[in-house]
């Protein structure tokens, strides 16, 4: 079933983060520490908008998947830089040089503000593990994720994801994501609007 994220879902989005932290596949290891990729790209948007992050729930409380993201990237991109950067600092740090490329991403929320993106100012991550793929819940999560948005009088979201990652390409378009052209951007960006999915 698909519900609203709670508090105690935490260690399971950071689980689910790095399981499908590698263009979809499983990352762990390929860090310092396999919490890493949760506290880049799942964490800060539980800690400030967890009214916009759903969970796939088995049944029993076990957490599955989830769709996240914030309504605001503008605003998002000022909290990470003056509140999640120092809160994860002693955590989030130098030294070792698998981590160098995250570190490098995390220390640069602003990479976030791509001018051809303004006109999107929601974004989103949905991580799914490979047992939940194929049986519709993804499609339910990005449904009630642009409920939400709708509901906060934002108009259209963006997401971004890795080229390679060609089932996903191809489960946006499905649910009515299209194309946005960002300038040497180093990923794939598609946006829709909040409409609901039909």
């Amino acid at each position: 079933m698909i519900r609203s994220y709670r508090p105690s879902d935490l260690e399971a989005i950071y689980d689910i983060c790095v399981r499908t932290g590698a263009a979809g596949q499983d990352a762990r290891g390929l860090h310092s520490s396999d919490r890493l990729l949760g506290d880049i790209w799942a964490v800060p948007y539980v800690t400030r908008e967890p009214e916009h992050a759903y969970v796939v729930d088995a049944g029993d409380g076990t957490v599955l998947g989830y769709i996240l993201g914030t309504a605001d990237t503008a605003a998002f991109v000022r909290w990470y830089r003056a509140q999640w950067l120092p809160a994860t600092a002693g955590r989030l740090t130098d030294g070792d040089p698998r981590d160098e490329s995250m570190l490098a991403l995390h220390r640069d929320p602003e990479r976030m503000l791509m001018p051809e993106l303004a006109d999107y100012p929601a974004h989103l991550h949905i991580d799914l593990l490979p047992q939940t793929q194929g049986k519709g819940l993804g499609r339910a999560l990005m449904a009630a994720f642009l409920d939400g948005l709708r509901a906060a009088g934002v108009p259209r979201v963006h997401l971004g994801m890795a080229p390679e990652n060609h089932g996903a390409y191809a489960f946006y378009h499905r649910l009515g994501f299209h194309d946005i052209e960002v300038a040497d951007a180093g990923a794939l960006f598609l946006g829709r609007d909040t409409s609901p999915i039909t």
